[in-house]
């Protein structure tokens, strides 16, 4: 019995270790949740964009502390009316004052400052998720791009081998004496314009792959899989602008960080109001005569406001970055509402136009070819019939293609709006 199950698990260790290791070997890219999660822990922006907002929650805690208190020392009367030569040993001077002093901000001002600090972090972190909303459309917008390349390719490819199929036919009927040699010579000039559609392709293909690449944080050589499938659209019914608009204007991280400036400008205006009353400083200071403290005294200062001019100025320019602040902010919404309105027209242009090639023009397109190919074969119609047939169903699936990638283009769009997934 033992020697059974020990082949067997043995057999088993091999087969997860063999499968771990392909895994490890294929290149990312066959979906885009792949390229997502590769750019959300690589890409050098958006890690930049997390520091920053990491470093401004670290600002909460300094904006609200009190300063540091401050430590004096006075050594006076350091020759003992010149019975001595000069000294600072605080047993041998005359006395020694020592005073620790505190400032103390006027009440409030202190909350006001850390809330201002808490709502530039919160702004920071709002534009960090915007940065990575934005790296994230341009991973989703290039990967569908890429997936219609890669199709268009193989289109591209099935068309000529279509097109050598036909030359063929055309050859056998000028062997006939049934058609003109200039229809092998056309089939041959679209052969080698697809050969050179494909060259163009395949450059194309791979400046993407470098920019995509770049988004990654990875080599912009460093291997890409051709992408597999794009993702699913929404139905029509999640994809309502009055059911969106909310959550755009909730989550969207544009007017997130529009919305903590507004109210950091809000704090930052009732901080200048505030500055019209002093601020103190508060001390006790022990003095020492010899070998011990005689003398305690206890200090207050503060600050006369008297600069009523300089005042009214800061507080002017609050009150105007605060109304920049509201103003910037409504421009943002509503570039943000239009922005949403395209894309939710772009999207349902793009699946319209699919189901109208899906239903119609290609199975139109076809059947032309297929009647087209008949009447070639028996003379009824010309080569060049022939071909704007096949042209026809090439330009049917390259606009079936183009709609599904325009769809996830759109979408992507549309996610970035929201801030989340559909």
């Amino acid at each position: 019995m033992k020697t059974t199950v020990r082949p067997l698990a043995l057999a088993v260790l091999v087969s997860f270790w063999w499968a771990a290791a392909q895994a490890e070997s294929q290149p990312p890219g066959a979906s885009v949740d792949s390229l997502l999660a590769i750019a959300k822990e690589q890409n050098p922006e958006y890690a930049g964009f997390r520091y920053e907002a990491e470093a401004a929650t670290e600002r909460v805690v300094p904006a609200g502390a009190l300063p540091d208190p401050k430590l004096r020392s006075e050594f006076r009367d350091i020759t003992r009316m010149g019975e001595q030569n000069a000294t600072l040993a605080p047993t041998r001077v005359g006395s020694t004052r020592y005073l620790l002093m505190q400032d103390v901000p006027w009440f409030g001002k202190r909350d006001l400052r850390r809330e201002i600090a808490e709502l530039e972090a919160q702004g920071a972190q709002g534009r960090a998720l915007g940065s990575w909303t934005e790296i994230s459309t341009k991973v989703k917008t290039l990967y569908a791009q890429l997936y219609y390349l890669s199709r268009n390719e193989r289109l591209t490819r099935e068309i000529l081998d279509l097109m050598v199929r036909l030359e063929k036919v055309a050859q056998v009927r000028y062997a006939g004496g049934l058609a003109a040699q200039q229809d092998v010579v056309r089939a041959q000039v679209e052969q080698t314009g697809m050969r050179n559609e494909l060259v163009a392709l395949a450059s194309e293909r791979r400046q993407l792959q470098a920019r995509l690449n770049a988004l990654l944080g990875r080599p912009a050589i460093a291997p890409l899989a051709e992408p597999e499938a794009l993702r699913k659209l929404p139905a029509p019914a999640k994809l309502e602008y009055a059911a969106l608009e909310d959550r755009v204007r909730g989550r969207n991280p544009l007017l997130y960080a529009a919305n903590s400036q507004v109210q950091a400008a809000e704090k930052s205006r009732e901080l200048t109001y505030k500055n019209r009353y002093p601020d103190f400083t508060l001390g006790v200071s022990p003095i020492q005569y010899q070998n011990a403290v005689k003398e305690w005294e206890v200090m207050v200062e503060l600050n006369i406001p008297l600069q009523q001019s300089s005042r009214r100025a800061q507080e002017r320019e609050a009150e105007a970055m605060l109304t920049s602040a509201k103003l910037k902010r409504d421009a943002t919404a509503n570039q943000v509402l239009a922005d949403l309105a395209e894309n939710l027209s772009g999207i349902d242009a793009a699946r319209q136009t699919e189901t109208l090639v899906n239903d119609s023009l290609l199975p139109q397109a076809q059947l032309t070819y297929q009647a087209a190919l008949a009447g070639y074969e028996t003379g009824k119609v010309d080569f060049a019939t022939l071909l704007d047939a096949q042209r026809q169903i090439r330009v049917a699936k390259q606009n079936q293609i183009k709609a599904q990638a325009d769809g996830q283009v759109r979408l992507a769009e549309i996610e970035r709006l929201l801030g989340e997934g559909l």
